[in-house]
């Protein structure tokens, strides 16, 4: 996915305390600049505290989290050393169910740092997961621990596997075994004795079991590639074969005498993909039954597969090549032969179906589908398909997030007067009646909720632009907050004291009768009078929207940075984001990615310049990340007369460079639509800049590769543009790998920005 900077989830920030406010901050209330050091450096204090990761319980009521043990207060870890609690939710009991001097190993002192955990059914053995190392974007790769509490045992799972090379150990149903990856193989753990099966031995560089390639981890989240059929027989898997995908190299100059280089397996638009077939497997061994596949491997996608609850079926998606036909398809594991029993499809493209849930006995599941226009919720008979509308009305219903059958409703996320907003709704599962708002009227902005299973309670995070998240513990369906977790207090102190800028929401004319969600940032003694430089924050691409009426995070307080030394800051939501607003909206930039979203941007300034005197149009600047780097460079290039400066980071110059799964999901194939990629690709208008540019990139990118920046560099020199350039070494597409990499890159930012289009 061409992303924008991740910030972190409000669901997973919990602050239980509250300090103190700091006595120089009340004195100097609402009187103090924001800095760079202040949101970016070692020492910065406007950050939500993290706290987790949390679970529900799976059967009965409450839930469990890490909470930081008071045991170990004296060692320097203190801070990643905690213990497993438990809460009862309705009366808020808080137990300690596993403290870190429990998870103390034989000869060492210091606990385990545990980044994740997870309980046997039957509740007697913990698995612990530790040490762990980040596999492209996530910490997916460490140790594993088993606390056994009937004895107290400690052991390290694995056998003889290297430090820090399992992945996904997932325990069995019946609590007897762990499943795990290590090498692209599969094993099986028994856990009474110790006891390892290698399930798959043919694992390797180019074959991956129980995992994903890069493409499929990076663009359906696919990582986790094993899953236990109920009755702990079996255990299906995917199977990614890289033996005819490109290799790609990634360079690292700076860490020995010669360069280091790496490679790995990355589809490029129109190039061969992994060969992905998905199979069941014994636990004791033996051959795997694969499932008959009614199209090529290479050219079709599984991004979902799960177990039917009788352990008799292995569900699965599949998508075509082109992503606009999604087949849900039943499978045997004991004859390998499958039966679509629901298709999805497209003119443009379909999107994977994460939520999917089953209901009525597992007679029938739900499904979100834009078959009428707009995103809804349907309900779908296995036996016949017939299909049965949930949600009807002209909006969009945004993501499932959970069933209570018991009261026979479905729970959703939408906004249909807003699309900036996102709010809870509940829906009868037969059909029989409309749609109801949970989320209180009261609290306008963003709310997210993680249901407990049983859909009696919820994690409810709710924030607005300017304020960042409160985390509250809420009953269902009445939407009762039995305690608040999180209110962030000393964040919203630290806040109260920064001198304020006004915030607005607005609609941006685009064209006839065509308007675009936007917001602005004023400073902070603004003067409709005067003339402000007028700063763009971009991104516009399929993948996410950014004017959003929630906590922005660091990007929020950079551009608060701005507003307060005197520009005005504008985010623009173009046609083809992912926005509530109806089909047409997402899909009418199909095959013209670039193209029809910088023509919005650029239509949108000049019409903010028309109708706001006080912007400057000598002083007209845009920067994004990503597909908003990409945005800044087509909206420089293609309008030269209108955006002065603009700042690209990890930018594609050329969309023939990107992946398979998004580019061609949105482009369609490079052989059929050569003109659409040509023309959308900035590299194809560097020729008309007339402005300044600063390129910035990771030279260790695995996502938008380094590539991309050499080419543009090329294509500027030839037509001898004079530009800025900033390259990190051996940093990804986030650029925070590394001391300080995050405080430069924001220092830069903001040096060019105030030298190439000053405040007057």
């Amino acid at each position: 996915m061409i992303d924008i900077p991740s910030e972190t989830n409000p669901c997973d920030l919990i602050n239980s305390v509250s300090a103190e406010p700091v006595a120089a901050e009340i004195e100097s209330s609402g009187q103090i600049d924001l800095t760079v050091d202040r949101i970016f450096g070692e020492n910065r204090d406007l950050k939500p505290q993290v706290w987790g990761p949390a679970h529900w319980v799976k059967k009965g009521s409450g839930y469990t989290s890490l909470e930081v043990s008071p045991s170990f207060h004296h060692c320097e870890e203190a801070d990643q050393i905690k213990d497993i609690v438990h809460y009862d939710p309705s009366t808020g009991d808080r137990t300690i169910l596993v403290s870190a001097s429990q998870l103390v190993p034989a000869g060492q002192e210091i606990p385990l740092i545990v980044e994740n955990f997870a309980w046997t059914e039957d509740g007697k053995k913990l698995l612990v997961f530790t040490n762990a190392k980040r596999v492209w974007r996530e910490k997916t790769r460490g140790d594993y621990w088993l606390l056994d509490f009937d004895t107290g045992h400690l052991q390290q799972l694995g056998g003889s596997a290297p430090e820090a090379r399992m992945m996904f150990a997932t325990l069995s149903p019946d609590s007897t075994k762990v499943a795990y990856v290590c090498d692209n193989n599969l094993y099986v753990q028994h856990l009474d004795d110790g006891r390892i099966t290698a399930i798959t031995t043919n694992g390797g560089p180019t074959l991956i079991n129980g995992t994903a390639d890069w493409v499929n981890e990076e663009e359906f989240y696919l990582r986790n590639g094993l899953r236990w059929s109920p009755d702990s027989s079996k255990i299906a898997y995917w199977q990614f074969d890289t033996s005819e995908v490109r290799q790609y190299p990634l360079v690292n100059l700076t860490d020995s005498l010669y360069p280091q280089i790496s490679y790995y397996a990355y589809p490029k638009v129109g190039e061969t993909n992994s060969a992905c077939r998905v199979g069941v497997v014994s636990v004791t061994g033996g051959d795997t039954r694969w499932f008959e596949s009614n199209s090529d491997p290479r050219n079709h996608y599984i991004p979902h597969m799960e177990w039917s609850g009788d352990s008799k079926r292995v569900l699965f998606q599949q998508l075509n090549r082109l992503q606009n036909t999604n087949q849900f398809i039943s499978a045997d594991p004991h004859t390998g032969v499958v039966e679509t029993i629901f298709t999805d499809s497209d003119e443009c493209w379909v999107e994977v179906m994460r939520e999917w849930r089953w209901v009525d006995n597992g007679e029938r599941f739900l499904w979100l589908s834009e078959r009428d226009g707009w995103q809804h919720l349907y309900s779908v008979s296995i036996k016949d398909q017939s299909v049965r509308l949930l949600t009807p009305g002209d909006f969009d219903v945004i993501s499932l997030v959970g069933v209570d059958e018991r009261e026979g409703c479905a729970y959703f996320i939408a906004s249909p007067d807003d699309a900036t907003q996102r709010y809870l709704y509940r829906t009868p599962l037969d059909g029989s009646g409309q749609s109801v708002r949970v989320t209180p009227a009261s609290q306008p902005g963003t709310h997210a909720y993680r249901f407990s299973p049983d859909g009696l309670w919820a994690f409810h995070t709710y924030s607005r632009f300017a304020q960042p998240p409160v985390i509250e513990l809420i009953s269902l369906p009445d939407h009762k907050v039995v305690r608040v977790l999180a209110d962030n207090a000393q964040l919203r102190f630290r806040l109260s004291a920064l001198r304020d800028c006004h915030h607005e929401f607005f609609k941006a004319r685009i064209g006839d009768d065509l308007e675009a969600d936007a917001w602005c940032i004023k400073p902070p003694d603004f003067d409709p009078n005067k003339k402000y430089p007028l700063f763009i924050h971009v991104y516009g691409e399929p993948a996410a929207c950014t004017v959003l009426d929630q906590w922005g995070g660091d990007n929020f307080l950079w551009h608060k940075m701005l507003a307060q030394r005197g520009y005005v800051i504008v985010c623009i939501d173009n046609r083809g984001t992912p926005s509530p607003r109806g089909r047409a909206w997402r899909k009418c930039i199909y095959r013209q990615i670039g193209s029809l979203a910088s023509a919005d941007q650029a239509h949108a300034v000049r019409t903010l310049l028309t109708d706001r005197p006080y912007l400057d149009p000598a002083r007209v600047g845009i920067w994004g990340w990503s597909g908003g780097g990409s945005m800044s460079l087509n909206a420089i290039f293609r309008y030269p007369d209108l955006y002065k400066t603009a700042m690209a980071v990890a930018f594609v110059a050329n969309q023939r460079f990107y992946d398979t799964i998004y580019q061609e999901r949105y482009m369609g194939l490079p052989d059929d639509n050569a003109e659409g990629f040509r023309h959308g690709s900035p590299i194809t208008w560097a020729h008309q800049l007339e402005g300044n540019l600063l390129l910035v990139y990771g030279t260790g990118d695995d996502n938008c590769h380094y590539q991309n920046c050499e080419v543009m560099v090329k294509e500027l020199i030839d037509h001898n543009k004079p530009f800025a350039q900033v390259a990190y070494p051996n940093c990804g597409h986030s650029l925070d790998e590394g001391k300080n990499t995050k405080r430069h890159l924001y220092s830069t930012l903001t040096r060019y920005l105030t030298q190439q289009m000053p405040v007057e």
